[in-house]
């Protein structure tokens, strides 16, 4: 039997209006979490040792911008650490509860082998988190895929650390993309900017940074 083509227009206008519905009550990764208030003694910025913040980092109008050259030197004399122009926020008590770095990144084609994002503190090894960028793509070390081509475009990051639990989940425009178990307790605080991967990172590297914020619960 022939559907009247009143009835097959109604359906489709339901079932748009019921996407819509579900697309504008998906839960954001925010939902249920506190704003932490931050000031400038809760950002602490690293670049290489031997050159000027300004040759390496600026602000303009909120937007942050890190680059670093593959063979600069690491942020202070006493280290072997590969070079890196970050932003740290210090100062909070992360050793317990659930934790959320949310940030709004660019990082530029031809960056490549850098970590842009991390969580610092393991009961092993330095980090709990990194998230590198291989060719346009997100990686958690040099492993998993965690999304692609992000070259030249803004993204919204969220990555939330349940300390308690022991787990953390990255988040991509509103959307999990990987969620993994952490490296266990130590001086946890979160990291954005650029930091040259062991191996096979680019002789510049750049990323962007705006909108960047702490939430808690």
């Amino acid at each position: 039997m022939k559907v009247p083509y009143s009835y097959s227009l109604l359906f489709l206008i339901l079932v748009i209006v019921q996407a819509s519905f579900i697309i504008l009550c998906a839960a954001d990764p925010t939902d249920g979490f506190t704003l932490v208030p931050l000031t400038d003694k809760n950002i602490a910025l690293q670049k290489p040792f031997n050159k000027p913040l300004t040759s390496r980092y600026s602000d303009d109008d909120g937007v942050r911008r890190f680059w670093v050259y593959t063979n600069d030197k690491p942020f202070k004399r006493d280290t072997e650490t590969r070079p890196r122009t970050e932003v740290r926020i210090k100062g909070l008590d992360y050793s317990s509860g659930i934790w959320q770095f949310e940030g709004h990144g660019y990082v530029p084609k031809g960056t490549s082998g850098v970590t842009i994002m991390q969580i610092h503190g393991a009961s092993k090894g330095a980090t709990t988190l990194q998230l590198r960028i291989y060719n346009g793509d997100m990686k958690y070390y040099k492993f998993n895929v965690v999304e692609t081509n992000l070259y030249d475009r803004w993204f919204r990051l969220n990555v939330i650390h349940n300390v308690d639990e022991g787990h953390v989940t990255v988040f991509i425009d509103g959307v999990q993309k990987f969620k993994v178990k952490d490296q266990g307790p130590g001086d946890l605080y979160f990291k954005c900017g650029v930091y040259a991967a062991p191996a096979g990172s680019s002789n510049y590297m750049e990323s962007r940074w705006k909108n960047i914020k702490i939430y808690k619960k």
